[in-house]
């Protein structure tokens, strides 16, 4: 199976309330994912978009393209950054709560990322950085929690 997903995230002010946007499409299948928090970085935003889509998923082996405008995410991935920040405990790094999240996700699929320009006119890319925008600025933001604790240094 093969699904390509698109992610973007959002913050208002870094750190600000924020929010995370997705979309995932295989053939005529789409799924639309969003969630907006209190107080947290854009950073932690395009890596939790990210995140929730790989939750998302219903099989593990799965061929996955992600889409996405963060450089931070992308080639902390593709360039192998994050296997090394993991035989170091993370040490000095930020994000460690939601980096060790999505490397339990990560070795369940066949995942390939792919940066994007971002608001460069690319429909799905532009379609979830509306969704992450909104997110930020809706009603019942929810608490970073990993962020709000400290926890994330």
């Amino acid at each position: 199976m093969q699904i390509t997903v698109y992610t973007d995230g959002a913050a208002r002010g870094n750190p600000g309330p924020g929010g995370y946007g997705v979309v995932m499409v295989s053939g005529k299948h789409r799924k639309e994912l969003s969630a907006g928090y209190k107080r947290t970085t854009n950073n932690r935003m395009e890596l939790l978009a990210v995140i929730a889509a790989l939750e998302a998923m219903k099989m593990q082996g799965t061929f996955i393209t992600i889409y996405t405008d963060s450089k931070y995410v992308c080639e902390a991935v593709e360039k192998g950054w994050v296997f090394n920040w993991q035989n170091k405990d993370f040490k000095g790094k930020k994000n460690a709560d939601l980096w060790k999240r999505f490397l339990e996700l990560y070795p369940q699929q066949h995942i390939t990322f792919r940066w994007i320009k971002g608001h460069a006119g690319h429909k799905e890319n532009e379609h979830c950085d509306k969704l992450a925008t909104n997110a930020a600025d809706g009603n019942n933001l929810l608490t970073d929690e990993g962020y709000e604790s400290g926890l994330y240094n």
